[in-house]
């Protein structure tokens, strides 16, 4: 079963966001367990629903070995420190991934 790591987060001020992108966007490169990255930002501004909360990323892998060979990885670690340091809050959830609905085929 695929397993997902999703953060929703909300920078600091100040924080130039497309640096800390291309610097998550190279360590999923680099790390061989990530077999999906992505990232999105909020467009709607419902302040109300989103709480601050202005970007969401996501990491999928193969299984929950995988995931936590990620999280123990030293890059991963190093990146995560960096992370931290930009944010204002964040919201992290790892769960297996159940599809409901699958993509029609091609």
């Amino acid at each position: 079963m695929e397993f997902k790591h999703l953060c929703l987060v909300r920078f600091k001020e100040g924080v130039v966001v497309d640096d800390i992108i291309q610097q998550l966007t190279k360590l999923a490169a680099e790390l061989d367990t990530v077999k999906f990255f992505g990232w999105g930002k909020d467009v709607l501004n419902q302040e109300t629903l989103t709480q601050g909360f202005t970007h969401v990323f996501s990491m999928s892998f193969a299984s929950a070995e995988d995931l936590a060979a990620c999280m123990g990885h030293e890059k991963h670690s190093a990146f995560a420190a960096t992370f931290m340091a930009v944010l204002d809050k964040v919201v992290v959830l790892d769960f297996p991934f159940v599809v409901a609905k699958p993509a029609p085929s091609a």
